[in-house]
């Protein structure tokens, strides 16, 4: 059997990973603090709980990778300090963390030498020139070019998550190691924390039903590109062993939605249409995110789960009252 080692797997990205993995027969290591503000969950009270093959350690995973000699077949790599915007924008110090957490694990891999890293970046580490009001454009991988040029990423999250992927390429050019990257944009579920906008959105209609307006926050004009947790954890199992040693790759759908048409959307299927302004003393955020997908095409991906059916799975969770994503302060 194969076993899989995955840091940060009690996440919001991490459980499901974790529950792919097993229905694929993976034994499956989890290592995660659960640390308080990241969205994690202890595994019996993840909406699949594991029933086989699956262990938890629950430490810091820098003190596992300083004790630990054990070689995985595959280390899926998701341990990081990350929320909402709020906490990237005024606990910036706190999630520069990540450079310490990807140092040790890459210095371990090289140790260990497992059979394949896959690493969790970001869109975050895309340039924020790409992402403004004029010039703004989908971001495609090549867009990150380490032998040019790469633009200054979003915050110090963004700064840590280029770094992560610069550090794997050094892992693979000099310790000869199987490495791939995946740049997530706005993933999210029926279980994801609410300090994360597609649940907060969710959350606040329904408690704010029937009212005649209803705010976002920023402008509410800035647009994310939205793919359920269940597409993201598909792309990346379909393609880690088929990406090419070092490579990066968008986890996207390619369609920019505006959080004014995320409420919206998310009115209607509750059945009320009020207007939706922004809360201009609110992060925004970079105006517009969205994954160019051709390269992703290449590899025969494209979404199941569209953006309405998404919704509807949440609001659906949301009102049979399963105690998923009440564990943070609603925030975008």
């Amino acid at each position: 059997m194969a076993r899989a080692l995955v840091t940060g797997g009690a996440g919001f990205v991490g459980r499901h990973l974790c529950g792919k993995l097993m229905s694929e027969g993976v034994e499956v290591v989890c290592v995660d603090k659960l640390a308080r503000g990241t969205g994690a969950m202890r595994p019996e009270d993840w909406p699949n709980p594991p029933r086989g093959g699956f262990s938890l350690i629950e430490e810091d995973c820098r003190r596992y990778f300083d004790r630990s000699d054990d070689r995985f077949d595959m280390v899926f790599h998701l341990a990081a300090m990350v929320g909402g915007r709020v906490m990237l924008e005024t606990q910036t110090l706190l999630v520069a963390e990540d450079l310490a957490v990807d140092t040790d694990m890459w210095r371990w891999a090289a140790r260990t030498r497992p059979g394949s890293v896959i690493y969790f970046s970001s869109s975050a580490a895309y340039p924020v020139s790409l992402q403004r009001p004029e010039g703004y454009r989908k971001l495609s991988e090549d867009m990150i070019d380490f032998e040019h040029t790469i633009g200054v990423p979003d915050l110090s999250y963004g700064w840590a998550k280029l770094s992560g992927e610069y550090l794997m390429k050094l892992y693979v050019e000099n310790y000869g190691g199987r490495a791939v990257a995946y740049r997530p944009f706005s993933g999210y579920g029926e279980d994801q924390d609410l300090s994360y906008p597609f649940p907060a959105i969710c959350r606040r209609l329904l408690d704010e039903r029937g009212t005649e307006e209803v705010f976002v926050w920023g402008s509410g004009r800035q647009c994310r590109d939205f793919i359920h947790i269940s597409d993201c954890v598909d792309f990346v199992w379909r393609t880690f062993t088929r990406l090419q040693n070092g490579a990066s790759l968008n986890i996207s759908t390619g369609i920019a939605t505006s959080f004014i048409e995320l409420a919206q959307l998310v009115s209607r299927c509750i059945g009320w249409e009020p207007r939706v302004s922004g809360r201009s003393d609110k992060p925004e955020g970079v105006f517009f995110r969205c994954g160019d997908t051709a390269l992703q095409a290449s590899y025969g991906l494209a979404p199941r789960i569209d953006l309405q059916a998404g919704v509807a799975r949440a609001l659906d969770q949301m009102q049979s009252k399963r105690p998923y994503a009440l564990g943070g302060v609603a925030s975008q």
